[in-house]
């Protein structure tokens, strides 16, 4: 009786989709889609977003940085979370290395790997922080999360 009730939920999805497929809409990546899906980023990544982009050491920048620019991103396909600051810097890759293995220690960061990422619970979740650079004249500072608890540095 159960499993009878199953199968006819079933069907009545796939009739679903397969209307909109008449319909002219295509189901997968498109915005009919999305809707039956749930595509993109949504509330819970915005706030953690936000959760990531005021987390102190991002404010923190080494010796010799000059300006800085911040921003925060969500990956539509994946829900995957970015806040980070970039600066100019001409110093070397070890000096910003070790301000930030300072700076994230004092603030709750655990390193990770081989000690150029570093991670903590923020909103929830694991947030990894890495340091970019300097390449160019640039050294840009990230924390990535996603509500699924992803490894990116380990």
């Amino acid at each position: 009786m159960h499993m009878n009730r199953v199968g006819k939920m079933l069907a009545t999805v796939v009739a679903a989709v397969g209307l909109l497929g008449a319909a002219g809409f295509v189901v997968v990546g498109s915005s009919a889609g999305d809707l039956l899906f749930g595509y993109g980023c949504g509330e819970a990544e915005d706030a953690l977003g936000e959760a990531l982009a005021a987390e102190s050491v991002l404010g923190v920048a080494p010796e010799g940085s000059r300006g800085r620019g911040s921003y925060q991103e969500c990956d539509d396909d994946d829900r995957f979370v970015v806040a980070g600051r970039a600066y100019g810097y001409d110093g070397k890759r070890e000096s910003a290395l070790e301000h930030y293995r300072r700076t994230a220690s004092e603030r709750g960061w655990g390193p990770v790997a081989d000690g150029e990422c570093f991670a903590k619970r923020v909103d929830g979740t694991t947030a990894y922080l890495t340091v970019w650079g300097p390449q160019d004249g640039k050294l840009q500072v990230e924390i990535i999360a996603d509500r699924g608890d992803g490894r990116w540095c380990e």
